[in-house]
């Protein structure tokens, strides 16, 4: 399971121009499930993704989490997290999750920071069309890869 997590002054997700979610300030969350990623991943990234500290403390060093600020999570599904591009130019999006476990785990992954703390966790439109705006704070933008986590044990 991957993630880019982008600090954000503010952040919206529209489907056919509607907004279906926002949150400001807080996190950016777009989120790519791979095949054989299963709940162990989410609640691991969903802990990593609360509890990182990429936001600025008394002394403007990054030093407090979305938790401590009491800023939200805007949530984006977001399957091309997982392409191959190891051969040719075209990617492939073979490793990414079918779509019905990859919904259930990008929902799964929502609940868990909700469970962690996070008080305004916002979603998009699993598997829809979306348009994305965003104000990036800093700019701040991590990658979160449990596969990356799961070879370092």
């Amino acid at each position: 399971m991957k993630a880019v997590i982008q600090r954000v002054a503010r952040a919206a997700v529209r489907v056919d121009g509607r907004k279906v979610g926002e949150v400001g300030p807080g996190l950016l969350a777009l989120l790519g499930v791979a095949d054989g990623d299963g709940e162990e991943e989410a609640v691991l990234l969903a802990r990593k993704t609360a509890n990182l500290r990429i936001f600025s403390d008394q002394r403007d060093k990054m030093n407090r989490s979305v938790l401590e600020t009491g800023g939200g999570v805007l949530v984006v599904s977001n399957f091309t997290l997982c392409a191959d591009t190891k051969k040719g130019n075209r990617p492939s999006f073979d490793p990414a999750c079918e779509p019905g476990q990859a919904e259930e785990l990008y929902r799964f992954y929502s609940q868990r920071l909700r469970e962690e703390g996070v008080a305004n966790v916002a979603n998009g439109v699993f598997g829809a069309d979306m348009a994305v705006e965003l104000l990036n704070d800093g700019p701040v933008t991590i990658l979160l890869d449990t596969d990356v986590w799961k070879k370092e044990r």
